[in-house]
């Protein structure tokens, strides 16, 4: 039977144990953050077959065994407390390198928020238990054995597998932490959602399967000629995100726009039931999402519930899977045509109601008129006149990674690394195709499709035929590839590298004066694999 003595000795060696352990599973707590805390989604994600993460974690693991035990063993003549010593500094010192080498694994950094701290020390407790409760069972394991060595090896080489369960304890400690989480949240919630009704500013709402940001960007530039406006930044896009920009920076306006995303049926609505927008904007409905929605006709459902809850609505590239009374369609009631893409923007006639007036931005690619049309649309219902929108479209600047165009040392950069649908990869493209010298186009393919990825990922291998191709990653460029390939592409001016920064190595090597790169869809940690 165990002494009081022991119990304390093996619960120190977990806890010590478990600080260092914790370290290591900082690029884990990053792919949750990515994942929007959704527990079940990065278990998924770590155990697909060839994730990287998970390669690097089973690769410590085999190290932590391999050494643990070696350790152990080698001072094994100086007794079983010597001896799991040495190896508890030997399991350390590995997990400080495993920590230090790795501590840029992902291009995406750790955002240390309050809620991480609390996700942390969640982590931290269940991982000390679960080293203390292997810890005691094995010296139970070892005590039947009755000899030194089997206290020496059978003790702290299994702990050395830790790693591999990473996934499944991080997932445990984010439902335990979700039980202060969603509760706060929705009290968080709440008094953004009172703040909002309070207000006497229009609420729009804006959402679509691309598009979103950029057309919330420009319709804020048009808007701010005339009113007061505000719209949420960047891409909050989530109820949390919406309240919090709402309850730090109060709805002292005469417009708030409020970007709406979706990641599962259910997501418009919890969003309109905050923002109650009497006014809506649907960009585009299109197949990106098939991942989540599975397929068109889902996704223009959920989009629609915004047509259905606004008073007044407009609506971009949706075809006919949305229908509104009395809605402002693109094509019909506004539009762009004549839209000639340059190396210094893009030129088209704007169409408002009967007006047509030409119009230039220094914005790039055919998208951006089209973008720009449905911020004039949305003006246009709110009172600006088609002059006035004309006259503020010069002030319209690109939003950042979204065909940004960077001249650096004579080479041309576009930067669309936030593009990952199909309509805006070719676009991007196409603007590619206007400059001179040599072409690159750096891509790890297009994410988010469902069944039709591979058909998407092949369709953008061929349309880039001609150009100097470098595809980033292992397993979504197979398809990139082949498109390239059976489309008569090259293949000496087709590589694949592993990661982002041997492109960029690469690059560094080949770029010359006069040449543009485009840089389309740099992706998520959580693409990777």
């Amino acid at each position: 039977m165990p002494t009081f003595e022991i119990y304390a000795e093996s619960a120190a060696y977990a806890l010590v144990l478990s600080c260092f352990l914790y370290l290591t599973a900082q690029p884990l707590f990053g792919i949750l953050q990515q994942e929007g805390y959704g527990g079940r989604g990065t278990v998924r994600w770590f155990y697909r077959r060839g994730n990287h993460l998970r390669r690097r974690y089973e690769l410590l693991a085999t190290v932590l065994v391999l050494i643990t035990a070696l350790s152990a063993l080698c001072f094994s003549f100086a007794g079983v407390e010597i001896a799991l010593l040495v190896a508890a500094v030997a399991y350390i010192a590995m997990c400080i390198l495993f920590t230090y080498s790795f501590r840029n694994a992902l291009k995406v950094p750790l955002n240390r928020t309050n809620r991480v701290l609390r996700l942390s020390i969640c982590f931290y407790v269940l991982l000390a238990l679960l080293l203390f409760g292997v810890e005691m069972g094995l010296y139970f394991a070892a005590d039947a054995i009755g000899t030194t060595l089997a206290h020496v090896l059978l003790r702290p080489v299994p702990m050395g597998l830790a790693p591999l369960l990473f996934a499944v304890l991080l997932c445990a400690a984010n439902a335990v932490d979700k039980c202060y989480e969603l509760p706060r949240n929705r009290k968080f919630i709440r008094n953004a959602a009172k703040h909002i009704a309070e207000s006497d500013c229009i609420k729009v709402g804006i959402t679509g399967s691309y598009g979103k940001t950029s057309v919330k960007h420009y319709a804020a530039t048009l808007l701010s000629t005339k009113y007061r406006t505000i719209a949420t930044p960047l891409s909050y896009n989530t109820p949390i995100g919406i309240a919090r920009f709402v309850n730090d920076n109060g709805l002292d306006c005469d417009i708030f726009l409020a970007e709406m995303g979706a990641r599962k049926e259910g997501d418009i609505k919890e969003l309109c039931d905050l923002v109650r927008p009497t006014v809506g904007v649907i960009t585009a409905i299109g197949n990106q999402h098939l991942e989540s929605f599975f397929t068109v006709e889902g996704i223009a459902r959920e989009k629609g519930v915004l047509a259905a809850q606004a008073e007044r609505v407009v609506l971009g590239l949706t075809g006919d899977y949305i229908q509104k009374e009395g809605a402002l369609r693109f094509g019909v009631d506004y539009g762009a045509e004549d839209v000639t893409p340059t190396t210094e923007g893009t030129s088209f006639t704007l169409l408002l109601g009967d007006t047509r007036i030409p119009v230039t931005t220094t914005l790039l690619g055919r998208h951006a008129a089209e973008d720009i049309a449905i911020a004039a649309a949305l003006a246009h219902m709110l009172g600006m006149t088609p002059e006035e929108i004309a006259a503020a479209i010069p002030a319209i600047r690109p939003v950042e990674h979204r065909l940004e165009k960077i001249v650096s040392g004579g080479v041309t950069v576009l930067d669309d690394s936030y593009n990952s649908n199909v309509a805006g990869a070719q676009d991007a493209v196409e603007t590619l195709r206007l400059f001179g010298g040599r072409q690159y186009v750096v891509t790890p393919g297009l994410v988010e499709l469902g069944n039709l990825e591979e058909e998407a990922n092949r369709a953008l291998g061929a349309s880039l035929v001609g150009l100097e191709v470098i595809l980033v990653g292992e397993t979504l460029v197979l398809s990139v590839r082949q498109g390239y390939l059976d489309a008569g592409g090259d293949d000496g001016r087709l590589r694949v590298v592993p990661n982002l920064k041997k492109a960029q190595e690469l690059l560094s090597e080949e770029l010359q004066t006069g040449d543009a790169v485009l840089f389309l869809n740099d992706l998520p940690d959580k693409y990777r694999s």
